[in-house]
């Protein structure tokens, strides 16, 4: 197993990445959709990738796509908030 990276590092990863993935985190968890749990679990997930050290150049060149790479363990996710936020 692999050890798990810097926490803080990761928090802004994972905000990065579902901004880029065109997710707003804070307003899902304003409405409900993403709970504090699913947040930490999110960020567990980022700090677990091993891609996650090729985040930040894939974010420099990607500031709005319509989901996050394949790459990314957190995928599903966000395009399942992106998902809910576009039925509400």
């Amino acid at each position: 197993m692999k050890p798990l990276g810097p926490l803080m590092d990761h928090v802004w990863l994972a905000q990065r990445m579902g901004r880029a993935a065109d997710v707003d985190l804070g307003r899902a968890y304003a409405d409900g959709q993403l709970t504090q749990k699913d947040w930490a679990d999110i960020v567990q997930t980022c700090r677990g990738c091993s891609w996650a050290p090729q985040c930040d150049r894939w974010l420099a060149r990607h500031d709005h796509e319509p989901c996050a790479p394949t790459t990314c363990l957190n995928r599903a996710r966000f395009e399942e908030l992106r998902r809910a936020h576009i039925e509400a």
